[in-house]
C-alpha cells in the first residue's frame, strides 16, 4: 500500500496492494492503522454505495454544516473523480485534482474536508464504493456548477447526464459568502 500526495493538500492517492492467483485476487481497502499513517486518520461513519452509467455526471457536492471528508474506490468500470478545493482561506482555493480511477487499477482517493467532490463516469457502468468521515445531511448540501468557469475543470466528457440538482449548481462564486462566514 502506498500513500502519495497530490497538488491539493490533504487529497491523498492511494496505490493498493492485489494479490492475485489461479481463484483471482485479494485486495485490503481498508485498514485503521495503515490508513492513519497514511494520513487519513478517519473516523469514517457511514459507507456508500453508487452506480452510475456511461455519461452521468454527478457533483460537484459538499456539506456546509456536515463536511464529509471521502475514501473512494471503483469497483467496476472506470470514472474521472474530481477534488476542489473549497475553503476561501487556502492557499489552492478554487484548485481542483482530477484522476482517473477504474477497477483495474486497484487504488483509492482520499478527499478531505473542505473540499467539493464529483465524477463521470466513463465506461458502461461504474460501481464505487466510498467511506465517509460524517453522515449525508442534504438539508445542507451544496450543489456547485460542474462547470463553473472560475474553476475550469477539465471534464474529459461534453455533454454529462445531470441530476435536475447538478443541473441548478451554482458557480462558487455566489456561495463564496457563506464559505467565508462558516470557516472563520
Amino acid at each position: 500500500m502506498k500513500f502519495s500526495t497530490t497538488p491539493l493538500p490533504g487529497v491523498i492517492l492511494i496505490e493498493l496492494n492485489s494479490f492475485p492467483d489461479p481463484r483471482g485476487f485479494f485486495l485490503e481497502t481498508y485498514h485503521q492503522k495503515k490508513y492513519s499513517d497514511g494520513g487519513i486518520a478517519g473516523p469514517f461513519v457511514q459507507d456508500n454505495f453508487s452506480r452510475s452509467s456511461k455519461g452521468i455526471l454527478r457533483g460537484l457536492h459538499a456539506q456546509l454544516t456536515h463536511p464529509q471528508g471521502k475514501l473512494i474506490r471503483v469497483v467496476s468500470g472506470e470514472i474521472w473523480d474530481v477534488a476542489v478545493d473549497i475553503r476561501p482561506k487556502s492557499p489552492t482555493y478554487k484548485k481542483w485534482y482530477g484522476i482517473h480511477l477504474s477497477a483495474q487499477q486497484p487504488r483509492q482517493v482520499y478527499i478531505p474536508v473542505g473540499y467539493a467532490h464529483g465524477f463521470c463516469v466513463l465506461s458502461d457502468i461504474a460501481e464505487m464504493e466510498y467511506k465517509c468521515t460524517d453522515v449525508y445531511d442534504p438539508s445542507n448540501e451544496l450543489h456547485l456548477l460542474w462547470n463553473d468557469p472560475d474553476l475550469g475543470i477539465q471534464w474529459p466528457i461534453q455533454n454529462p447526464q445531470l441530476s435536475d440538482k447538478d443541473r441548478a449548481g451554482v458557480s462558487l462564486r455566489v456561495i463564496e459568502p457563506k464559505l467565508v462566514k462558516l470557516m472563520r
